[in-house]
């Protein structure tokens, strides 16, 4: 093979090195969040078990009130805002999982694969901080009980 030849190879190998890389990239990126099942996914905050009962109808008033103070402005129980909808939410994740996303969502963001992903899926807005206590989630929780 003479020189001419050998460094076309050479250039074409490099171009479609390149090029491969270029538009893998992406996929690359989507792939680098390893999957766990949300069914089974706690999350990663305070929240390692809730027991839930009978719907407890107080609960599901208070986690209204402060689901349509704190919320509401990037979430809609059935439409896609800045976030997505809560509407059957527990029939996607876990309660836990649900709690632990209210209450920590910058570590959950940085550190749960389940989060990354809808990090991802909505346009890589992250969820805010909203200081809300244990019970104010338990609270929430309870009023997305009766949209699911």
């Amino acid at each position: 093979m003479n020189f001419k030849k050998f460094h076309h190879l050479v250039l074409l190998c490099f171009i479609g090195f390149i090029f491969n890389n270029c538009n893998g990239g992406s996929k690359q990126a989507e792939d680098d969040i390893p999957y766990v099942d949300p069914m089974t996914n706690l999350g990663i905050g305070p929240v390692t078990s809730v027991e839930l009962g009978e719907l407890d109808q107080a609960m599901v008033e208070e986690g209204k009130k402060l689901y349509d103070a704190k919320c509401t402005a990037c979430h809609n129980i059935n439409t896609k805002l800045i976030g997505p909808p809560q509407a059957g939410v527990l029939k996607r994740r876990t309660p836990e999982w649900v709690m632990n996303m209210i209450l920590n969502p910058t570590e959950m963001i940085k550190k749960d694969p389940t989060a990354r992903r809808l990090l991802r899926e909505f346009n890589n807005v992250p969820m805010t901080e909203q200081g809300l206590t244990e019970e104010e989630a338990r609270k929430i929780l309870e009023y997305f009980r009766t949209v699911d």
